[in-house]
């Protein structure tokens, strides 16, 4: 077999990364994207029709959610969701005499994980820089974290704790609930409204119950690219009575949050998007839940020193991830090699041997160097079928087999 001759067959197992534009959601933002292309800040006609739309939108998120329109902020992605979460939590007192108030002290205290995306990890270190304390809590061999370890480690000033729903490598779902409940109870027990509890949900929304209050959030961050939305636009859920510093200066777009002329085609598509997302879960979830088990199983069978990365299937991870070690190979190598049979998959680490750009999540596991540098994302979605995966382990299978060899 000739590894590089290109294949005209197209297989995308990389739905972490981005997902393609659902057609109903395209269709729901044609209109702003044509006629409909006014400013929602402005009075006249195409103005109000702007607003409303974007009004729609946010209710759209919020039935979702099971909250109120004016708890969803919309931004223009993840990213900067996160960062707004992170980095705009101030520390406010009612009465400036307490001397116990979060703002008289120098280096407020943050909690969050080894494995977050660099998107809260990355501001998380910029506020260390700046004097805030921080505590990374470990995760076990299946990149969990316990809820005692939170609680052991919260102060009394600890002002944020922020951990991902799911992991977007290895697909490792947090128990975001029970760690909710036990910061409900320091905050009572503490009668302080700190620390705020966030979670970047950006992966769970097309798996996972993502209910604010039964999963006890104050904030919680997704993204429309991940949910067959546009790319460029996502939000923060934003609880009633959470006090966050403005983000972006100007017209006072977002609840005087982050001004800027909104992206009405985008706001409609994510809500589109989200809606689409709610009413497919469950049947996506078990069609894709037993796509995930043939995977494994055919991957097991007939490829030789494989081994999972992350939790084993079941309710602990995404039901539409796999994060493979392919033992005595390179995993940009077979990436490569994949992608000239049509197949789309991204590496468990970054394109470089150095220490400092392989995978943290998979770093944080405990996983040796060899075999982070062997790992291969696999992430289902709407279109994968049975006989995608047919054939791209065939195909696996082959070029393995072959690396294997030299």
């Amino acid at each position: 077999m000739s590894l590089f001759k290109k294949s005209r067959r197209k297989v995308y197992l990389d739905h972490a990364a981005a997902t393609p534009l659902d057609s109903r959601v395209l269709s729901a933002m044609v209109p702003y994207l044509k006629d409909e292309f006014g400013n929602a800040s402005a009075l006249y006609a195409l103005g109000v029709s702007a607003r409303k739309a974007i009004e729609d939108a946010r209710a759209s998120v919020a039935r979702v959610l099971r909250t109120t329109p004016d708890t969803i902020v919309f931004t223009s992605g993840g990213t900067e969701a996160n960062n707004l979460a992170v980095r705009s939590v101030i520390p406010r007192s009612e009465s400036s005499s307490d001397e116990e108030s979060l703002l008289a002290r120098k280096h407020p205290h943050l909690i969050t994980t080894t494995i977050e995306h660099d998107s809260v990890l990355q501001p998380i270190k910029q506020l260390e820089r700046e004097g805030f304390e921080v505590t990374y809590l470990p995760v076990d061999s299946e990149g969990r974290v316990s809820v005692k370890s939170v609680s052991e480690n919260l102060r009394s000033d600890t002002i944020l704790v922020s951990i991902m729903y799911a992991n977007n490598e290895i697909g490792t779902i947090q128990p975001i609930a029970e760690i909710g409940r036990e910061i409900l109870k320091w905050r009572k027990n503490k009668n302080s409204p700190y620390p705020y509890f966030h979670t970047d949900a950006c992966q769970a929304i097309n798996y996972l119950s993502v209910a604010v209050d039964a999963l006890h959030v104050d904030l919680m961050t997704f993204n429309a690219s991940k949910i067959y939305g546009p790319k460029g636009v996502g939000g923060l859920y934003k609880r009633r009575g959470v006090e966050i510093a403005t983000l972006l200066y100007g017209g006072g777009q977002e609840f005087g949050l982050r001004s800027g002329t909104e992206n009405v085609a985008g706001i409609v598509g994510l809500g589109k998007a989200m809606e689409i997302a709610e009413e497919m879960k469950a049947k996506e979830v078990e069609r894709v839940d037993e796509l995930q088990r043939f995977f494994w199983e055919k991957i097991e069978n007939e490829i030789k020193n494989a081994q999972l990365n992350g939790p084993v299937l079941g309710e602990n991870r995404l039901v539409n991830n796999l994060n493979i070690s392919f033992r005595g190979i390179e995993a940009e190598a077979l990436v490569l090699y994949l992608d000239a049979k049509g197949i789309a998959c991204s590496t468990g680490s970054a394109c470089s041997t150095s220490s400092a750009l392989r995978s943290h999540v998979l770093e944080a596991c405990g996983y040796s160097k060899e075999r982070i540098e062997s790992s291969v994302r696999f992430t289902l979605g709407r279109g994968t079928t049975m006989g995608d995966i047919d054939y791209a382990v065939a195909v696996m299978r082959k070029v393995v087999n072959t690396l294997q060899r030299k």
